[in-house]
């Protein structure tokens, strides 16, 4: 008797484990986390003067206790218009891991926001596949007069496009996560 109550727990503890799920197969990816460790952004001149200017910020050690380094290769003119194209890449990945394409691919959940006062005009020049903006490609006009400022380039994962003025640039209100976030000083003269 004592043999067949300890058979009787036994299976209906194997019918219970087995029937949890049947959809044990279908998993969800895992979208994991960019290491971004390198923020470049080039300004090429389209009207009004100057010269190519490249922002960049290396971060080589992470999270570590070293500071990005940050370098701006030379000023904006004022009134002048520039085409820029921002890029992302892991460099401590060997070789260096470009996750620009990756953001492009999932625009839909990414967008590049450009914080400054009074340096000019920054219009989003790409979209994804729903016509929101996603900030790769973007277009500036310096500011008409000589100013000096703080740029800061900040990516967002998963933003709310729809919400007010994100889709002219506006980051109050995206919400989402923090990927990536560098400033850099500028000069329009």
């Amino acid at each position: 008797m004592k043999n067949l109550k300890i058979s009787a727990i036994a299976l209906i503890t194997l019918i219970s484990f087995s029937s949890c799920s049947d959809d044990d197969s279908a998993t969800t990816p895992v979208n994991e986390e960019e290491v971004i460790t390198t923020v470049t952004a080039t300004f090429l001149p389209t009207s009004g003067g100057g010269t190519t200017v490249q922002l960049s910020s290396r971060d080589l050690d992470g999270d570590g206790p070293d500071a990005p380094v940050v370098t701006v290769s030379g000023n904006f003119v004022a009134g002048a218009s520039y085409s820029a194209q921002v890029k992302f890449l892991n460099e401590l990945a060997n070789p260096a891991q470009s996750i620009t394409e990756e953001i492009h691919e999932e625009g839909d959940q990414h967008q590049i926001f450009f914080q400054h006062n009074n340096l000019g005009q920054f219009t989003y020049a790409d979209q994804d596949v729903n016509g929101n903006a996603i900030g790769l490609d973007v277009n500036y006009t310096a500011s008409a007069t000589p100013v000096n400022g703080t740029l800061t380039i900040t990516l967002r994962h998963e933003p709310n496009k729809t919400a007010p003025g994100v889709a002219g640039g506006n980051i109050a209100s995206a919400g989402g996560s923090t990927d990536a976030e560098v400033s850099f000083p500028i000069t329009v003269q």
